[in-house]
């Protein structure tokens, strides 16, 4: 009855969204796919998707997460109506800010510690 959902958007559903938007997307997804998890581009892209979903807000017994986060994910960005490069612009957004914080804290690099200041 319940789907597999995460309280942040998980990691194992980044390839899920390769079709989902254009040629661009789709080589960034590509890319994404062949580096290990705790890459920051990976991060980066995380905290990418947990801003445009709004993951923050989503609560485990809303309608949005028993669907899961693959669904979720998917309806957000078919209901994007800016552009792909509006898209990747706030992706790279979320790198810039990944590096800073890497670079402000000389933290090492995993999933936990970037998020705790996001």
């Amino acid at each position: 009855m319940y789907t597999n959902n995460e309280i942040m958007f998980p990691v194992y559903v980044i390839p899920q969204l390769r079709e989902s938007r254009g040629a661009e997307w789709q080589a960034m997804i590509d890319r994404l796919t062949t580096l290990p998890e705790n890459h920051p581009e990976v991060l980066a892209f995380l905290l990418f998707m947990v801003r445009l979903n709004g993951c923050l807000e989503c609560e485990t017994d809303s309608y949005r997460a028993m669907r899961g986060c693959d669904v979720c994910a998917l309806q957000t960005l078919r209901r994007y109506k800016k552009s792909d490069e509006e898209l990747l612009n706030r992706y790279q957004k979320a790198l810039t800010d990944i590096h800073d914080y890497l670079e402000k804290t000389g933290a090492t690099v995993s999933y936990e510690t970037v998020f705790e200041k996001f």
